[in-house]
């Protein structure tokens, strides 16, 4: 092993040292001994014959042995000639002002053919820890604009929720309507509500349908974007949503915003930890997935929070693809643990052609009663909330008793609820390109259950059946002769 000092300096003063001691290399793993002055996270560049500088992070230190992940690929590099040369910092990303309305790589490079931004300071990876202490109870509701979110599976401002998806759903278009739509409820303003986008592991066409959506929002000046694709290392792809939440981070603690995060696919992520896991040839855990990988997954998730008595927040919705749909699956389960609830697409209501095609039944939200009633939402979304979701539930029990006994055994009251079940679907989860604001959705809601008599309705206190509910038999009764349906 040679060691020797280098004449170039990192911005801080720190001395860069270069070490000549490779052993092996495996896929984008360097295993180099010994070395020593280098920390957990460091990053390095690796040059080979070609003098190329390739990107690289220390990935482990085990006495004076070390592992490297070299993001930039390990193609043409030997062992006799690689130089490995230490930078005594830790990765970072430029943040500032400037970073809103631009558009980024998955190593944190300018992908919108604008210069880099000039930044306030360099920010590590990592991020720093939040004293749990310290950390605010969610609350306030963040509006995606989709109905079947925004009234039963309320998604709240410091809340980590998962997009559970099969693979082939609209979980993309799903992802990107929330990007572009949502907006905090009662916020001070639209500005200090921003929306910072991470794709891991997508293809060009995503990547571009991506690009377009989020810009015919209108909004975006009000984002940041990270596009990892699919073409590029799979080491970088472990990279890219720690460079998100960094930015999420300083818009939020810095700036005072209100930050969401979204993420998609955070399977692809897992795919990468499963490939530099046997790369580095531990021992697998489930289904061949590394065993650290929960809390690998907890580290990124649990960025997402408030800090009590500091404006802003991070918000999270992840998407993430079950594969064969199981929800068991290792990367959904693991996941579920650490979130607050999931939002499950449904495959049957996407071959009926309903968008967005969510689930509502398996599907929750565990700090929905922290954010809506109670002047943060209408004072009936509660009650509606549950309505809505104990009407449903029956109406799926009557069809699948219809499709035993057929719908001319049913009795009058089982063919309301299997009714209500088939227009809750057609207009209340499906709504197409549309937007619809909290209101709206609630409106809603009280068209569709006023098919039912007053005392089917247990969930909603009396004196909201007062004022709002009128079955609609009185409302044909109501009506002149030439009016009435029929």
């Amino acid at each position: 092993m040679t060691a020797r000092m280098s004449d170039q300096r990192p911005p801080d003063g720190l001395v860069t040292v270069e070490y000549r001691a490779a052993e092996a290399i495996a896929g984008p793993l360097i295993t180099a001994e010994p070395v020593t002055g280098v920390g957990y996270g460091e990053p390095v560049a690796v040059i080979g014959a070609d003098a190329r500088a390739r990107r690289g992070r220390v990935l482990e230190i085990n006495g004076d042995r070390v592992t490297v992940q070299v993001l930039d690929g390990t193609e043409g590099l030997g062992l006799a000639d690689t130089v490995i040369r230490s930078t005594g910092g830790t990765s970072r990303l430029p943040v500032g002002p400037g970073l809103l309305g631009r558009t980024f790589d998955g190593a944190g490079r300018p992908a919108d053919g604008q210069p880099p931004i000039v930044p306030h300071e360099a920010r590590d990876l990592d991020g720093a820890p939040l004293n749990p202490v310290a950390r605010g109870h969610p609350s306030d509701v963040v509006e995606t604009g989709i109905c079947a979110i925004d009234a039963l599976i309320t998604l709240v401002r410091g809340q980590k929720l998962p997009i559970f998806s099969g693979y082939g759903l609209p979980a993309a278009e799903l992802a990107a309507r929330v990007a572009a739509g949502s907006r905090l409820r009662g916020g001070t303003g639209d500005d200090d509500f921003v929306v910072v986008f991470a794709a891991l592991g997508v293809t060009r066409r995503e990547a571009e349908f991506y690009r377009s959506a989020l810009a015919g929002s209108g909004r975006q000046h009000r984002m940041v974007s990270f596009l990892n694709l699919a073409e590029d290392p799979a080491i970088e792809r472990l990279q890219t949503p720690r460079l998100a939440l960094t930015a999420a981070e300083y818009l939020a603690w810095d700036e005072g915003r209100d930050v969401l995060v979204v993420m998609t696919d955070m399977t692809n992520y897992c795919e990468a930890l499963r490939e530099v896991s046997a790369a580095r040839q531990e021992l697998p855990g489930r289904r061949g997935y590394p065993s650290d990988m929960y809390s690998d997954l907890a580290s990124l998730f649990e960025r997402a929070g408030r800090i009590r008595g500091r404006a802003g927040s991070i918000t999270q919705l992840a998407v993430l693809s079950m594969p064969d749909d199981d929800i068991s699956h290792p990367i959904p389960d693991l996941a579920g643990y650490i979130t607050e609830g999931q939002i499950v697409l449904s495959r049957d209501l996407d071959r009926r052609g309903v968008f967005p095609p969510i689930d509502v039944l398996p599907s929750l939200s565990r700090l929905a009663s922290a954010g809506i009633g109670a002047g943060r939402t209408r004072d009936d979304h509660r009650d509606l909330s549950d309505q809505l979701y104990a009407c449903y539930a029956r109406g799926r029990q009557v069809r699948d008793l219809a499709s035993i006994v057929g719908t001319a055994a049913l009795g009058e009251d089982d063919r309301r609820y299997l009714d209500f079940a088939d227009e809750f679907e057609r207009r209340f989860i499906n709504q197409g390109d549309a937007r619809r604001d909290i209101n709206a959705t609630l409106d809603l809601a009280w068209d569709l259950l006023a098919r039912f008599p007053r005392h089917e309705l247990k969930r909603i206190r009396p004196g909201f059946l007062d004022r709002r509910h009128r079955p609609a038999a009185e409302e044909s009764a109501g009506q002149p002769d030439a009016e009435r349906p029929g």
